[in-house]
């Protein structure tokens, strides 16, 4: 059981609710921690049971206080100040609403003014001394909901809710051409044809996606939709709604390219609803569509 008053963003505390397990197995099974951090947590004693260092074969009784300590030096990105819009921030993660253009994390290309940047400087301004993880990530033109985890357990716990569908994600995106079904699901595997390929297609080789859609909104030659992801592929909504004819407006890969109604793809992650890593308490955050793409639906009104 956590406490939430007990927990700091480098220390998990847990108490202990089973009987006959060893601390092998709470850490692993209860806590959900990787093997490997296992094995870092015994070469450096930094788990404890009761403020005393036990060894994970050892048994603990239903009871204990099992304390974890995180130690990590912050990851090297360069802080910088961005006016980032942070959501929400707790002992586990933070939430940013992303802006379009804005890449998440840096690359040869873009090594500044990106969300690590500004998370980092962020964090440096709460005193907290933690190395980001990122649990999703986002196209660069592409706007909406990031987490942040500021520590291996976090991320740990959240990419494997993600893989198991425990992650519920919602995308609106402005499509070109009416979609007739006010429902439906997309259900077509995504495969990347060379190693070298930035594009991805439909094709039976290609990893198992699934994308849902709902029509919010019929605007002339245009749908505004709202889409839940069964599956994360790299640019999946992209390619499956390119797929069923239905481009997103301002893609300039898979989509309808005109520079007079917005000069990006017009896809937002809007929503995100799961547990918090530690404590489970169901987590839902909302961003609003940007101003560009309030526009864009009033254009094509």
């Amino acid at each position: 059981m956590f406490r939430k008053e007990d927990q700091k963003y480098n220390i998990i505390s847990y108490i202990n609710e089973d009987e006959n397990l060893t601390l092998k197995e709470v850490l692993l099974d209860k806590l959900n921690f990787s093997v490997r951090s296992l094995s870092k947590m015994k070469r450096y004693k930094t788990v404890k049971v009761n403020n005393q260092y036990i060894k994970p074969s050892d048994t603990v009784k239903k009871g204990d206080l099992i304390e974890v300590e995180i130690i990590e030096d912050m990851a090297e990105f360069q802080p910088q100040n961005l006016n980032l819009d942070i959501l929400y921030d707790d002992f586990d993660i933070i939430m940013v609403n992303k802006p379009p253009f804005m890449v998440v994390h840096p690359t040869k290309s873009h090594f500044e003014n990106t969300i690590a940047n500004g998370v980092t400087d962020y964090i440096i301004k709460q005193k907290e001394k933690v190395k980001i993880r990122f649990v999703n990530r986002l196209d660069m033109n592409t706007s909406g909901l990031v987490i942040v985890a500021k520590n291996p357990y976090a991320q740990f716990v959240l990419s494997s809710d993600m893989k198991d569908d425990k992650v519920e994600k919602m995308y609106i995106a402005v499509v070109k051409g009416i979609v007739k079904e006010d429902f439906g699901t997309i259900n077509e595997p995504i495969y990347r044809p060379t190693d070298d390929s930035v594009k991805r297609i439909v094709h039976e080789d290609g990893q198992p996606s699934v994308t849902h859609f709902e029509v919010v909104e019929r605007l002339k030659d245009a749908t505004v939709l709202k889409l839940r992801l069964e599956t994360g592929r790299t640019h999946q909504i992209r390619v499956h709604l390119s797929h069923i004819g239905h481009g997103i407006i301002g893609d300039e890969l898979y989509g309808h390219v005109d520079e007079n109604l917005i000069n990006r793809q017009a896809l937002h992650a809007y929503s995100l609803k799961f547990n918090q890593p530690r404590t489970r308490e169901i987590l839902e955050f909302k961003a609003p569509l940007p101003k560009d793409m309030e526009e864009l639906i009033e254009k094509l009104k």
